[in-house]
């Protein structure tokens, strides 16, 4: 072959390979656009004001307990519970009532442990329903209601064994049921001697394995400290205490409030690099983190892109996530 003709094949195909290599180049980049990831903002109205939702109204709270507990935190009296926290408050969702003009913060401090025994039901899966050689089941429907609730959170416990979705872990203890209320084990079909020996639920037969274990539990102890004599100082003790961010109308571009309106309705997305209007959202959310669009990369993602925010005169539970 020529060498002239040898040149021209070469500079040909180097010239379809660069040829290639800018339609790839091309593509890639289409494909990152069509890809790209957007930050979205969703905001969803919080109770107005704050202490509508911490102030608590000891008959509407189905505690039959608060009263009594209540009344000797007040005495200066040792009112304890095993187990559940009196008036089911935490320290990250604390509780609050309203007594003679004084708002009180209910609580609890640990004083003791307790050894208690409690019947653990738990599930194994034997058979498909339908199977001819299945055992004979009582039907997990015609149970009572508690019952089936407790087959429910036993059988997700079976479930997670086999590695087929997960398990509320806080329903779901030691692997099954734990019968923590002595009324509700003592009214079970499924605990004691005539206790049928299978349950058939959502199409698979389980066999019934009921134990008594020994746990250790806290003692609690009901507190009741007076914090706030009106509904201003209560309501600045909780906005301290669960308000991140502080928005004003005034200070936001028209654009800005736009963005917050639509995050309301539908949510607000956006591709990095983000608008000024966005940006100015972000950035009065204290959520900067975000603003360099690396923050995938970062650790703990999901704990910073959650709080609660004042805008205008009503609160707001904000999420930021990557969709």
């Amino acid at each position: 072959m020529p060498l002239h003709r040898r040149r021209l094949l070469t500079a040909g195909a180097t010239a379809g390979l660069l040829g290639l290599a800018g339609c790839l180049d091309s593509l890639d980049d289409e494909t990152e656009s069509s890809n790209a990831t957007q930050l979205r903002l969703t905001l969803v109205e919080a109770p107005t004001p704050l202490r509508e939702g911490y102030v608590v109204e000891f008959g509407e709270t189905r505690r039959p307990d608060d009263d009594d507990a209540f009344a000797a935190a007040l005495a200066g009296e040792s009112y304890t519970t095993q187990y559940r926290t009196p008036f089911g408050s935490r320290p990250d969702d604390p509780r609050y009532v309203r007594h003679e003009g004084t708002y009180y913060r209910l609580g609890s401090v640990v004083v003791d442990e307790a050894a208690t025994t409690h019947p653990v039901l738990r599930l194994s899966e034997v058979a498909d329903a339908e199977s001819s050689d299945a055992p004979e089941a009582v039907q997990a429907d015609s149970l009572s209601e508690a019952d089936r609730g407790t087959v429910h959170v036993a059988h997700m416990a079976a479930r997670a064994r086999g590695n087929v979705g997960g398990a509320p872990w806080g329903l779901v203890q030691r692997g099954g049921f734990v019968y923590r209320d002595a009324e509700r084990a003592a009214e079970s079909r499924l605990v004691g001697d005539d206790a049928p020996s299978h349950v058939a639920y959502r199409g698979t037969v389980y066999e019934l394995s009921v134990t008594r274990e020994e746990f250790h539990e806290p003692v609690y102890r009901a507190t009741a400290e007076p914090v706030a004599e009106s509904p201003e100082r209560l309501e600045a003790i909780l906005r301290a205490q669960f308000v991140d961010a502080r928005l004003s109308r005034e200070s936001l571009s028209d654009e800005a409030r736009s963005i917050l309106l639509t995050a309301r309705v539908d949510g607000y997305e956006e591709s990095h690099p983000y608008s000024e209007a966005y940006r100015s959202v972000l950035t009065g959310l204290h959520a900067r983190a975000y603003l360099d669009g690396n923050i995938e990369k970062d650790a703990y993602t999901d704990d910073l892109g959650t709080g609660r925010v004042l805008y205008g005169e009503t609160y707001y539970d904000y999420r930021l996530r990557f969709v």
